[in-house]
């Protein structure tokens, strides 16, 4: 049976195609791979936690998108003054923590969810990548959990993490604020291109290793952060009794 002109031309468009699909398949496998590699190297190989620190910090998940999660007020460091609580739509609660992030501008903006991710948007990031955004959301007592877990930290470790977001953040004044997810969450302009490369996972780590924090080298993913901070036994208090500054010491919860 002779071959028809148009089934001259569809062969070599579905074998194109193929080719294409195999090719993006094989560059999403090995992007995993190199991935699960260089999130297994560690940095600062040799810190330990110790066993009674000055402060304790989470490192919290939602499965794709890791964030810091800090005492709100300690006496190295008041975020009320740099996020003001005012800006979100629950400021009257009775807050002891704040959860820290970075990430894409569209991502944290426009896509709801994940099924509203348009290809559009993973093009672009994937080609040129993408505005950085923070992410600021409050919590009341937040209970340590797969997803949040603790790390103890000495004082001094605490204050260079505290230098180290304030530095990577580099959120624009007067703060320019977006509408957050919810009633205690906001977003807040900020510096910096998301990149394949350079993830919001990777802006995690980073903030880690600059203050002494063991973590891995390079961690696109959530996974590549959250291995280097141990699962807690059991859900208990993330951290301390939070600090007073109207008292000047510990306050009971």
């Amino acid at each position: 049976m002779a071959t028809t002109p148009g089934a001259r031309l569809i062969r070599p468009l579905l074998r194109g195609l193929g080719c294409f699909a195999a090719a993006l398949a094989l560059a999403v496998a090995a992007y995993l791979l190199a991935g699960w590699i260089g999130s297994s190297v560690p940095r600062n190989g040799d810190w330990r936690e110790p066993a009674r620190g000055d402060v304790v910090v989470g490192v919290e998940t939602n499965g794709v998108h890791t964030a810091l999660v800090l005492p709100l007020v300690t006496p190295e460091k008041d975020w009320r003054r740099d996020f003001p609580i005012t800006d979100i739509k629950r400021p009257d609660r009775p807050y002891t923590h704040v959860s820290i992030s970075w990430g894409e501008r569209a991502i944290f903006l426009d896509t709801p969810t994940w099924w509203d991710l348009s290809p559009r948007t993973v093009l672009r990031i994937a080609t040129v990548g993408g505005e950085g955004l923070a992410h600021i959301g409050y919590y009341v007592r937040p209970a340590t959990s797969t997803d949040l877990r603790p790390i103890r930290l000495r004082a001094v470790e605490y204050r260079r993490l505290v230098a180290a977001i304030e530095a990577g953040l580099r959120v624009q004044r007067p703060l320019v604020a977006h509408p957050g997810y919810g009633a205690t969450d906001v977003f807040y302009d900020a510096g910096g291109t998301y990149t394949v490369l350079n993830t919001c996972n990777q802006w995690t780590s980073d903030r880690l290793a600059e203050a002494g924090i063991r973590t891995g080298w390079w961690t696109p993913m959530q996974g590549g952060v959250m291995k280097w901070a141990p699962r807690p036994k059991g859900s208990r208090g993330l951290a301390l009794p939070p600090f007073s500054p109207a008292r000047g010491a510990v306050a009971g919860q």
